[in-house]
Parts: structure tokens; sequence; C-alpha cells
């Protein structure tokens, strides 16, 4: 394992689950899990913290859990997802005009349009989550991915920029730092859930990444390597669980269990003569649920879902010729039976699951490769993203020391130093006493012969002044 590169550690915070996931990259550049550590979330809905005590437990159960299972961690930031149908986006396009036309466009210049973009009015309620480049413009070129190194007078950008609601991202700040812990940085759920499940072809052949969580469902759209669109669509499992305690009055538990163990997404596939028993409550005989029956309750609820995802889609101009990479499933939700042939159904573009192992390396949980932790490898990878940017940044900016030169001079001063490692040969305080009144004597008569040497120089001078 690579011993130099930092451990990172995702936060998600869902409606019906908060995990924590810590993991550091190996000299494969595969991320190696350290810790994890899940708790039941019940302060969260929708993808909103409501209640911030609740929140603050859960978030404390999941860390000692992560603490669990691996003693020797110490976590104290964290990369945190953020949903919830709060979340807005909007297109904009910036411009900047060089003073230094003869230097090539820099970092400096590309941050600076990166920066200019979080001045944009919004409304007074939100707040710029994000900003993300889209394509760059110098002077006349457009569709420039990477402007570093280039010559120009204008450089512009088209932008993507996330916002969100102050009051909600607050209380998702308060739950986490009262929990003890740092944020790092927020990051849209859909994009962290792309990281994990997506590779380098995906980005370009255009892909949609469909995240079903517990209260949202998390859309982001590609299309040669530029994200398109973002969404949040304020339907998820939760309201398919309620569908099914509201439709067939059972408890919510044992909607939830239906759901996870006989649910199908396609009522066609569905055995017309399979049925369930529900134990009855008290006093109560026992009920039979037919599972055609629940598989309609769910297919009604995941069309809804899959008819948001085509609306965005057309907003966007894109069709499924565009989606050369078709939908990739992922979350808590994608688990469902036949939830594939029914997105190809609706949408008429390929679906495939995106588990997140694309970039884990060997020997890791098998659990944690179930698209519901999609998310919160996601945020690792962002972090090191982040890192692996800011390290570059500042090898590109600062002058590199010769080490070499300062290990031989370290070598030779310890060569002729006596080695004071050890407590028997330490100093008395009687020898640290006459060694520093022997210093300052030094120092005295050092500085006297200095001002010996300095008056005489003064009266030649004056002597060759006078001859």
């Amino acid at each position: 394992m690579n011993q130099e590169a930092p451990i990172i550690v995702g936060l998600d915070i869902g409606t019906t689950k908060i995990a924590a996931i810590a993991g550091r990259k190996n000299e494969f550049g595969k991320l190696e899990i350290l810790g994890f550590g899940k708790a039941p979330s019940f302060g969260v809905q929708h993808g909103m913290v409501l209640n911030i005590d609740q929140t603050i437990k859960a978030i404390r159960q999941a860390l000692e859990n992560c603490y669990a299972s691996n003693p020797n961690l110490e976590i104290n930031e964290v990369y945190v997802g953020i949903a919830g149908h709060h979340i807005k986006s909007l297109q904009t396009r910036g411009d900047i005009v060089r003073s230094d036309t003869e230097a090539e466009i820099s970092q400096k210049d590309i941050d600076q349009l990166i920066n200019d973009q979080y001045k944009t009015v919004i409304p007074a309620s939100d707040q710029i989550i994000d900003v993300i480049p889209q394509q760059y413009i110098v002077d006349s070129l457009q569709n420039i991915t990477y402007p570093i190194g280039m010559s120009g007078v204008k450089v512009g950008a088209n932008f993507h920029i996330i916002t969100g609601d102050k009051n909600a991202i607050r209380n998702i700040n308060r739950s986490v730092e009262k929990s003890g812990l740092k944020i790092h940085d927020l990051v849209l759920q859909p994009l962290a859930s792309a990281a994990a499940v997506m590779c380098d072809m995906d980005f370009e052949a255009g892909v949609a990444i469909v995240d079903i969580g517990g209260g949202t469902t998390d859309l982001a759209v590609f299309y040669e390597g530029i994200l398109k669109h973002t969404a949040v669509i304020p339907y998820g499992g939760e309201n398919i669980t309620n569908d099914i305690k509201n439709g067939l009055g059972v408890l919510k538990t044992q909607a939830e269990q239906m759901k996870v163990q006989f649910g199908y997404a396609l009522a066609d596939e569905a055995k017309s003569n399979a049925y369930i028993t529900i134990p009855g409550l008290r006093g109560q005989s026992p009920k039979e649920i037919s599972v055609k029956n629940l598989a309609h309750i769910i297919q009604a609820r995941m069309s809804e879902i899959m008819d948001f995802v085509i609306y965005h889609l057309k907003q966007i101009g894109m069709d499924n010729k565009m989606l050369n990479g078709g939908i990739i499933l992922t979350g808590g939700g994608s688990q469902l039976k036949h939830l594939i042939q029914l997105t190809e159904y609706t949408t008429g573009v390929s679906a495939r699951i995106g588990y997140p192992n694309e970039h884990l390396a060997s020997g890791h949980i098998d659990e944690l490769t179930k698209p519901m932790y999609a998310t919160c490898i996601g945020l690792i990878l962002k972090g090191y993203n982040d890192y692996e940017n800011d390290r570059r940044a500042i090898e590109e900016n600062y002058v590199k020391i010769n080490t070499s030169y300062v290990a031989k001079e370290q070598a030779s001063k310890a060569a002729t130093e006596p080695d004071s490692s050890w407590e028997d040969d330490a100093p008395s305080v009687d020898e640290i006493q006459a060694r520093k009144a022997r210093e300052r004597n030094a120092s005295l008569k050092t500085f006297l012969d200095r001002m010996k040497t300095k008056i005489i120089d003064m009266f030649t001078e004056e002597e060759d002044a006078k001859l």
C-alpha cells in the first residue's frame, strides 16, 4: 500500500442509511478500503436533514462502526454527498481578457474564470455548491477541453452551476460538525456516483447516471466527456415502500421487506399464482398478498421516475441516439428485479447496473460492491482527484529543492557533532551552563574584534585622506 497517499473518508448522509468509508489509493491507483461503517438514518427525508439530533446520532454510530472495523483509523475531515429536491442547476457563460497576452494561459487564469462564476446572481435563499466548466473558448477557437499552455487574449467557458438551499446546506454542516468532523467539501451525489461506476469510455460515449436512492433519484448526463445536465427527482425507494404500505395495508417494515425480497419492477415478470403470507396484527388472521399486485405497485412508481428521466433528457435535447453508453442504474433502488427491462422499455435506451468496483482494489468487502455504496466510494475518488490536482499545482508553481545536497550537509554535520540521542550521554546542568558562558564570551570577543577592526580602518582612511 502507498503509505504516502492520504486517507480520505466519504460520508453519505442518505434517507435510509448513513455510510462512512475510509480509503487510500495503492501504488497501482486502485482504492484500498481501510474502514467501513453504516447506520440507519432517521433524521433525513428526501435527502434533506430535518432532525439534526437524530442525524448526529446516526453519523456517530456510522463512525463508531467504521472505527470498529479498523481501530487505527483517525477521522477528522470528510467529503459529504448532498442531494434533495432543493438542488437546482443552471448554465452560464463567462469570459476574461488577459493583460499579459505574451504569456501562456495558466491555471491561474482558469481559477479566475471559475471564481468569477460564484458572483452569478441567484435567489437570495440559495447558495452555489459547485461550478463545473464544460467547454472553453480561446479567442475564436471553440470546444477546447484543456486551454492551459495555449496563447490567447480572451478566454471564456460555458459553466454548469449547481445551487442548493442555504438552510438545507447549513443543516448538513451543523450535523457533521456537531459529530466532531470537518467538511472538506460538499459533492453532488450523482457526480460522486458517476465517478464510482463510470470509466473514461462512458464519459465519451454519452451516458445518463440514474442513482435511485432512498429519498430521491439523482440524474447526471454526460456527453463527449462533458457534464451536460444534473437533476434531482423527488422520488426514490422510500416512496415505493410507502406505496406498498398504503396500497396493501401493511406495516412499513413489512412493506420494505416485501419490496426487497419479492419485489419486481416489471409486473409481467411476476407469477400470477404466487402469494406472500403476512402475519396479522393482534387477534387478526394472516394476510395473503399477491406478488403480481405487489409488482404492479412497484412498476407504477418506477415508471413515474423513468418518465422524469425522459423529461430531463428531452429538455437538453439528448435522445436515445446520443446516449451510446445507455443508462447506468445505481443506488439501492437499482437492485429491484427486472428494473433494466423496465428502463429499456420505458426510455428506449439500453440500460445496465453500475457497480462501484471499477476503481476498487482486490480484497475488499463484497458488500461494498453493491450499488448502494456508489456515492460513498465516489466521494473518496472525488477527494483523491482534488488531492492530485493540488499536488500537481504545487509541483508546477514551486521550485524543487536539491535534496541530495541537503542530505550531504546533514550527514557531514552529524558526523562531526557528537550523538546526543542517548540519555546516558546527555550533558549535565553545569556543563550546559559552562558551554553557554563560553558561547557568550566567544560572541563578545567576536564583537570586540569587529569593532577594533572598524576603528583601525576608520583611522587608516583619515590618514590616507590627509596624504
